[in-house]
């Protein structure tokens, strides 16, 4: 009897996958439920399971692409596993240490003053022996370091070689919403500067404290988020997007975090990031973000989002300008913190800075709203005791004004 393994739907709107690699040759014995093969759609990695035990038959080659819905493999059930028979293991080709190089074997005696010389000069064995057949003296030394003033380097190999290889699923589909939002909206981005002084001092003193209680460190980017999420309530048509002719304004935040991924960007979400303190935010990006990295990540972890961050500073970026995440209506950039020279309180000090951009359709977000917006998330990064209190001053809600 046979079974057959079809090509399963990653999600709605995705037609097509890539075949990645078989954990399998064909022919060999898989159990129920053991993975078989890895599949590459335009948003994430799937694995594909074996239905049933048995004998298994690849019908198509890593690197092709298939439809949703076709056959991609098919199982004996009748079979049995033959005895002894195990996975296949996985064979990981590394490189073998050089053998370290001896000296050639040569009829060439050195004296005692030459063999001085060849190690004050870093001359070796092998040098001395492809001159000379003879014994070997000072004379002779000298006579190879005025030819040569210094050691024989390797000779440099250059190459014309050029290298091709198809671009993968995911990575299509981004190069084309790319180029969509770019022709698709009236993207602009305005840009502001915040001072981190205040929350890098907090991460100095909690952050071992923190990390006893939650079992993690905290970053950056639980602040943005949180900061991010309170500003949205102040200026909701950031939180907005298009629909037709219709403009559609969630009453949450449901907070995409941009992820560098070996296949690629992923934007995880985390759904309801209003509702969360920081601690909860920062457990939540950094499970998103493992998965998202070792690929376990879901698409419908992946899908909705109504408003996106991404952080170009890790990889050292300055300043840039992000591009929207459709059918979002703006994206948050941060990037790299560095020192600068800065007026405080009319005083020249140095303090850690950040430049943060927000790129947004003005389409849907007027510029008062966009700068406002930025412009309050760089309040609450500057004094994070407002996180508390609803993005307002304190002293206010104290006052109750």
């Amino acid at each position: 009897m046979t079974e057959e393994i079809k090509v399963p739907s990653p999600g709605e709107s995705i037609t097509q996958v890539q075949v990645v690699r078989f954990m399998f040759e064909n022919g060999q014995y898989v159990e129920r439920d053991e993975v078989i093969a890895e599949l590459d759609s335009d948003k994430a990695t799937l694995s594909i399971s074996a239905t049933a035990s048995g004998k298994v038959q690849f019908l198509c080659k890593e690197g092709d692409t298939l439809d949703v819905g076709t056959i991609m493999a098919t199982i004996d059930t009748a079979a049995e596993r033959p005895a002894g028979e195990t996975k296949a293991p996985v064979v990981v080709e590394t490189p073998q240490p050089k053998k370290a190089e001896t000296p050639t074997q040569t009829e060439v005696i050195i004296s005692p003053r030459a063999r001085k010389m060849m190690d004050e000069n870093n001359i070796s064995d092998k040098a001395v022996s492809e001159h000379f057949k003879q014994r070997v003296k000072s004379s002779d030394i000298k006579e190879i370091l005025s030819t040569s003033s210094k050691p024989a380097t390797k000779e440099t190999t250059i190459s014309r070689e050029v290298e091709r290889k198809s671009l993968t699923p995911l990575r299509i589909k981004l190069a084309e919403r790319l180029v969509a939002v770019k022709n698709q909206t009236a993207m602009l981005t305005t840009f502001n500067i915040v001072n981190m002084s205040a929350v890098m001092e907090i991460k100095k003193k909690y952050n071992e404290t923190f990390k006893e209680k939650y079992g993690v460190s905290f970053g950056f980017m639980s602040f943005f988020t949180k900061a991010c999420t309170e500003a949205l309530k102040q200026f909701p048509a950031v939180n907005s997007f298009l629909e037709g002719n219709d403009l559609v304004m969630p009453s949450f935040a449901d907070i995409g975090i941009a992820v560098s991924a070996p296949k690629g960007l992923l934007v995880p979400v985390i759904r309801n990031a209003e509702s969360m303190s920081i601690p909860q935010l920062e457990l939540k990006i950094k499970e998103l973000a493992g998965r998202a990295r070792d690929k376990s990540i879901t698409l419908e972890e992946m899908s909705g989002g109504t408003f996106t961050i991404t952080n170009g500073g890790v990889f050292g970026s300055l300043f840039s300008t992000p591009i929207l995440n459709p059918p979002q209506s703006a994206i948050l950039g941060m990037h790299n913190i560095v020192d600068q020279v800065v007026a405080v309180k009319g005083e020249i000090k140095i303090q850690p800075m950040m430049y943060i951009a927000l790129s947004y359709d003005h389409r849907v977000i007027d510029g008062k709203d966009s700068v406002g917006f930025l412009l309050k998330v760089k309040e609450l990064i500057e004094n994070p005791v407002e996180l508390l209190h609803e993005g307002t001053d304190p002293v206010k809600t104290l006052l109750g004004i």
